[in-house]
């Protein structure tokens, strides 16, 4: 009889060509496939399988070869679409040493807050990119954005380090037309100013720090007011007057102050965390309302706790109906236990990768009741869950069930043997397979042989693999039925949506990327 190795059905398959992190058989990604990835999740950390100092090393060689428009239109996806702070700075700052004009027109849509413009500086005064100084464009664009900020976006960008603003101000020496602006930056560099030229809101903050009674509640950034003697009064005021986000971040705050000891209060800061323009106006990622969920103090008004709950389906009330028949595939092996954004030093989040597969997952089934639910590490894991628990409760329990090895072939594998009829299947992985590690004469990697299986008994079904961490390899390569995408903000809904729908081009993600205009 024939060789089954050499002649098999999946003779016609791509040849795997590159090597998972781990080992196993991969296909290597195109480099702006590459770069689009990296921009997309990497955080520049110390990841399960790869440093920070890695990950930097081939995101600059991939900028270093990509053409300048896709370099320039990457930075600026990956900050507007992807959310991402380290990664668009890091190609911003690339992108300004080899093409300065280019450059300028990017550099607002990349650094549009005080965070991204000290991440810049940080970038670039590192000598990463091949300079510790900041360059003429660099220079000139900083201080145009220092000159041109509103007073409480310079406010907020005081508070931070390495550098802080102080640093950045000495470095580039903006010079301002009007004076008050000037007392400003005088005062943020600790020299002498007039302080009746500063913003009144710094007026207030510098009154109430002196023991001047009877001030109000200074209206600047939350992190300057630790400092203050303030009441509970003072913090029902910082509690109202804070934005979404704030307010998300110190729910538990607040209850140590007393806020949520007025019944009043707590209606408010309710209503807010389910208001669904507020969600969309902070770009509220699922994942974050995860971890405040997880980081929530058991002492918290039920109504607030509730209000997470209620936020959670809003924040996900883009994940599509899809057509026919959806199997979700959430990888919970071993090393889907590490911090979605890496570990660093005093801030590693303790939102894992395996939480979000697990939000991805519960978050599909809640639009597609009817989806088959395959968490998978060597092999599938079996678990019930009820389509009409909340988004949180599923989550969790998917993210409970982690550990083991990594075999991305598992669900499919599963699907082929109920010989099922499926119309969309999506896995959520870290693309670490290897317990599934094919040898001898096979041409592709296991889940691309298990997908061509599957293929041959629902020929119009489509593949989507959601890449959550940072990988230049896959295991499906893209095909007109095959969709690679990394990242894991709400954006990702809408290209599954498109995929599934017959919208979207294999290539969809540089197809993307590639629309923003310059």
């Amino acid at each position: 009889m024939a060789n089954k190795e050499v002649f098999g059905r999946d003779h016609g398959l791509r040849r795997a060509d590159g090597v998972s992190h781990e080992g196993g058989a991969a296909y290597r990604r195109s480099d702006a496939q590459a770069l689009a990835q990296l921009a997309a999740t990497g955080c520049l950390n110390q990841t399960f399988y790869l440093g920070a100092e890695e990950q930097l090393e081939e995101l600059l060689m991939l900028a270093g070869e990509a053409e300048p428009e896709f370099l320039a239109q990457t930075a600026i996806w990956c900050r507007r679409e992807g959310y991402m702070k380290d990664t668009p700075a890091v190609l911003a700052a690339v992108l300004s040493i080899r093409e300065p004009a280019l450059f300028r027109q990017v550099f607002g849509r990349v650094v549009d807050n005080g965070k991204m413009l000290r991440n810049f500086v940080q970038v670039m005064r590192s000598g990463a990119v091949g300079r510790t100084s900041l360059g003429t464009a660099p220079k000139s664009m900083v201080q145009s954005w220092l000159n041109t900020a509103s007073d409480k976006a310079l406010l907020a960008a005081s508070v931070g380090q390495d550098p802080n603003l102080a640093d950045v101000i000495r470095m580039v020496h903006p010079k301002a037309e009007d004076e008050r602006r000037n007392a400003f930056f005088a005062w943020l560099i600790g020299r002498p100013c007039d302080v009746e030229l500063l913003p009144q809101s710094v007026q207030d903050w510098l009154a109430m720090k002196a023991g001047v009674k009877g001030r109000p509640v200074p209206d600047v950034p939350f992190q300057m007011l630790a400092s203050l003697p303030l009441t509970t009064r003072h913090w029902i005021k910082i509690a109202e007057r804070g934005g979404w986000q704030m307010v998300r971040m110190n729910l538990n705050t607040f209850q140590r102050h007393g806020v949520f000891e007025n019944r009043k209060m707590v209606a408010r800061i309710a209503a807010k965390l389910r208001d669904a323009d507020e969600i969309a106006r902070a770009r509220v990622f699922p994942y974050q309302l995860l971890a405040a969920w997880k980081h929530a103090d058991p002492a918290l008004p039920v109504e607030i706790r509730e209000a997470l709950q209620d936020a959670m389906e809003i924040a996900v009330g883009n994940v599509p109906k899809l057509p026919g028949v959806v199997a979700v595939c959430p990888d919970v092996s071993g090393s889907m236990s590490w911090a979605t954004t890496g570990a660093r030093l005093g801030a590693t989040s303790k939102v894992r990768c395996i939480d979000v597969a697990g939000l991805m997952a519960a978050a599909v089934l809640r639009k597609n009741r009817q989806a088959y639910v395959l968490p998978f590490e060597q092999d599938v894991v079996d678990i019930r869950l009820n389509p009409r628990d909340t988004v949180v409760t599923n989550a969790e329990a998917l993210a409970s069930i982690g550990g083991g090895g990594t075999a991305c072939s598992a669900p499919l594998a599963r699907l082929n043997a109920m010989r099922a009829r499926v119309d969309t299947v999506i896995l959520v992985s870290d693309n670490e397979s290897w317990a599934d590690r094919r040898s001898g004469w096979g041409r592709g990697t296991a889940m691309m042989k298990e997908w061509e299986t599957l293929k041959r008994r629902n020929k119009g079904a489509k593949l989507i693999c959601i890449d959550i961490t940072p990988n230049v390899t896959v295991q499906a390569y893209e095909r007109r039925d095959v969709l690679n995408v990394g990242g894991f903000s709400d954006r990702v809904f809408d290209l599954i949506a498109a995929f599934a729908n017959d919208r979207l081009d294999p290539d969809h993600w540089v197809g993307e990327i590639e629309k923003v205009r310059l």
